[in-house]
């Protein structure tokens, strides 16, 4: 976070701070004071002391620097045979004792370094059951505090009348973590900072890769569901402790934050605003909001509500669908207005007119999806679909079946009516879902995302289907490879380029949509002419527009290719040539032939034959569709053969190339990937296998007993 934002403005009013520093912060992991980090501490506490903050201190460590100088004396004063004999564990009263001398003597002497002058207070837990000691106690610190003295509290142990001082956990306060709640209650402090070993608290343990740093803690989402280590690595409290502090004091008023105290600065950042450590505050929960929930959550929520979604009948998975597609249209008139206030934020910001095509819905567009979830509602249900079924031996029999992926996670741009298909698609599959659209849709997407969810029955849950509304979640979603099997982006070269470089997760989709349309010397001239004015000007924003027109050179000759390019140009179509044809025509020359317009834009190159035109397909195409007009069979199976694209048309328009054209329904997204799914991704691109096999006792035994088969059974399945 830079500078001060809504959760950190309480700063501004800040002027008495408690900071406790725990024992693993003052020590090393020898048992040995860590003076290089009490150094930054007291330099800290120096800057700050000189800008007007008021800094009231409580120390961990007496007990533990006691000890290491109690072991070192006794092995100075003991004879040979004496060690040999088992050692006895040191009193710990006796510890503290000998300890916070020590302790306050570093402290004297660092901030004498510093010219701050340092003053000690010890203090009992039975000392603040006297209404007259905590009177006594706040005129002594004020008075301390207006004098620029820094006052230094720490538990008297050493004469601490509690059974065992560090283990008891009943009291006004059992440690100084709760020392520290309590001081800053009873002082009236702005903000209390506990400084620990680690930077915060996490999801997880510190020390997994997986576990995230919760930057605020509101109480009401995260309370029973973390757990943590009850003990610190050399004090009493521990993250428990810690938060269990925080919480108290949060309650009360006070802000706290825990971070890391092994950094020489973190206190000067929290003050200056930076997002460092967990913030613990009473109106946290308006910061964040509970019914919020993180994106592990949300995947593990989507998980959850698939395998339901796959346990109830295909008939009330068809019901599903089709009640979300009445839903759209009973809510018609909401999204439209919800969409129009989207695309009014779109040109106001000046986003290209491509995009903002994309953007819009339409009554038209929301019929049309209506009527494509339909379709999905009532094609054969694939989940367990028996793909092929074989004997291996007698009586064994395997089956080979189609089963959903799991979790989906979809980032998209621009088109909210890509929310709707992947959602129904999501469902005929029996897969759960994580959308995540662009902001300029944002009001779109929440509105569909409200229709379709309310349409889900309870007995599956809302939350199969997740919306993902922060941009910053990204690279947290890209990291949940153990929560999420595949990731479909649809949009920009950048985003998809972007997500393949960033996660573990299968990707599956296309950078580019660069579609190609030949236009053969055998190619009825009138036939080419609608299908390159369709694949340009249909929907020039689609990822199956045409964007480059391949002419055999003859035509060129023949009239025929100036015929096109004035079609083209009556539509509206900016004309850029290859090499040959801006030198012959006087149009401008393309910077690249590796470039989407994705809009009423296209690039012209002359070929030799349909060899070269295959050529320059393979060379700058993106395996997306291409096209070729011919009459002549031979010409067009080779380039049928030969190029290797994902969806090869002859005579037809590339803007064919579409889930719902092609009669899936719907699509995902369209995938130029040879693994898994290729082309417009329906329901069985959202599919995996698996084998189920129905025995009747056989062992394997090392095959001595095994008759194989292997008897194709398929078409009795």
């Amino acid at each position: 976070m830079e500078g001060l934002d809504s959760t950190r403005a309480f700063l501004r009013n800040v002027k008495r701070i408690v900071i406790k520093v725990g024992t693993a912060v003052v020590t090393r992991a020898d048992g040995r004071l860590a003076v290089g980090r009490l150094g930054a501490l007291c330099e800290q506490i120096e800057e700050l002391n000189y800008q007007g903050y008021e800094i009231i201190l409580v120390a961990s460590g007496a007990v533990g620097v006691g000890r290491q100088r109690l072991r070192y004396r006794r092995l100075v004063n003991s004879s040979f045979a004496e060690l040999q004999k088992p050692q006895v564990e040191l009193d710990g009263k006796a510890c503290a004792a000998v300890g916070q001398n020590g302790l306050m003597a570093i402290y004297d002497t660092l901030f004498s370094q510093l010219d701050v002058t340092s003053a000690q207070l010890l203090v009992t837990d039975n000392d603040f059951r006297d209404p007259n000691f905590r009177k006594q106690l706040t005129e002594t610190v004020k008075s301390l505090l207006s004098l620029k003295v820094v006052p230094i509290f720490n538990e008297n142990d050493a004469i601490s009348t509690r059974r065992a001082p560090y283990e008891d956990s009943s009291g006004i306060f059992w440690d100084n973590d709760s020392l520290a709640a309590l001081l800053a209650l009873e002082l009236k402090a702005d903000l209390l900072v506990l400084l620990s070993d680690v930077d915060g608290l996490y999801s997880g343990p510190p020390s997994d890769p997986k576990s995230k740093l919760i930057h605020t803690y509101v109480k009401e989402r995260l309370e029973g569901v973390i757990t943590f280590g009850e003990k610190s690595r050399l004090g009493r409290g521990g993250m428990t402790a810690k938060v269990k502090s925080a919480v108290c004091a949060a309650d009360a008023g006070i802000p706290v934050v825990i971070t890391s105290g092994l950094a020489g600065s973190n206190i000067i950042k929290i003050l200056r605003g930076e997002r460092i450590g967990t913030l613990f505050h009473r109106d946290a929960h308006k910061w964040v909001p509970v019914e919020h929930i993180g994106v592990r959550e949300m995947a593990v929520a989507a998980r959850e509500s698939s395998r339901r979604l796959q346990a109830i009948s295909s008939k009330e998975r068809s019901k599903i669908l089709l009640d979300i597609a009445d839903a759209l249209q009973a809510n018609e008139k909401q999204i439209l207005a919800e969409n129009e206030a989207d695309v009014a934020v779109a040109q106001q910001a000046g986003y290209e007119k491509s995009l903002v095509s994309r953007l819009e819905m339409s009554s038209e567009k929301i019929s049309s999806l209506a009527n494509a979830i339909r379709v999905l509602a009532n094609m054969k249900d694939p989940i367990g679909h028996v793909l092929n079924r074989t004997e291996l031996a007698d009586g064994l029999v395997l089956e080979k079946t189609a089963s959903p992926l799991g979790v989906l996670l979809i980032i998209f741009e621009s088109r909210p009516e890509a929310l709707v298909q992947i959602s129904s698609l999501a469902i005929r599959s029996g897969n759960g879902l994580l959308l995540k659209g662009g902001k300029e849709a944002k009001r779109s997407n929440t509105i569909l995302h409200k229709i379709i969810t309310s349409a889900i029955p309870q007995s599956v849950g809302e939350k199969l289907i997740g919306l993902v509304t922060s941009r910053e979640e990204i690279p947290e979603l890209l990291k949940l490879d153990e929560m999420i099997d595949l990731v479909i982006p649809r949009g920009s070269n950048k985003l998809v380029s972007q997500i393949k470089a960033s996660t573990k997760i299968p990707v599956l989709g296309h950078a580019d949509g660069i579609c190609h349309v030949y236009v053969d010397k055998s190619a009825n001239i009138e036939m080419a002419k609608q299908i390159v004015l369709d694949a340009k000007t249909d929907y020039p924003a689609a990822c199956n527009a045409m964007e480059t027109l391949i002419v055999h050179k003859d035509l060129m000759q023949s009239g025929a290719l100036n015929e096109l390019i004035m079609e083209l140009q009556i539509k509206g179509v900016d004309i850029y040539g290859g090499e040959k044809v801006s030198t012959l025509l006087n149009v401008p020359e393309a910077q690249s032939y590796r470039h989407e317009y994705s809009s009423l834009a296209c690039t012209v190159v002359l070929v030799e034959d349909v060899y070269a035109a295959i050529e320059h397909i393979h060379r700058h195409g993106s395996e997306h569709t291409d096209c070729i007009v011919a009459e002549d069979s031979e010409v067009a199976e080779v380039f049928l053969h030969l190029v290797n694209s994902a969806s090869v048309f002859r005579n037809a328009s590339t803007r064919f190339s579409d889930g719902f054209r092609f009669g899936l329904g719907a699509e995902v997204g369209i995938s130029t990937s040879r693994i898994h799914a290729r082309g417009p991704v329906g329901v069985e691109g959202l599919l995996t296998t698996r084998w189920i096999a129905r025995g009747t006792g056989q062992i394997v035994n090392g095959d001595k007993g095994v008759v194989y088969t292997h008897k194709d059974l398929t078409q009795k399945a």
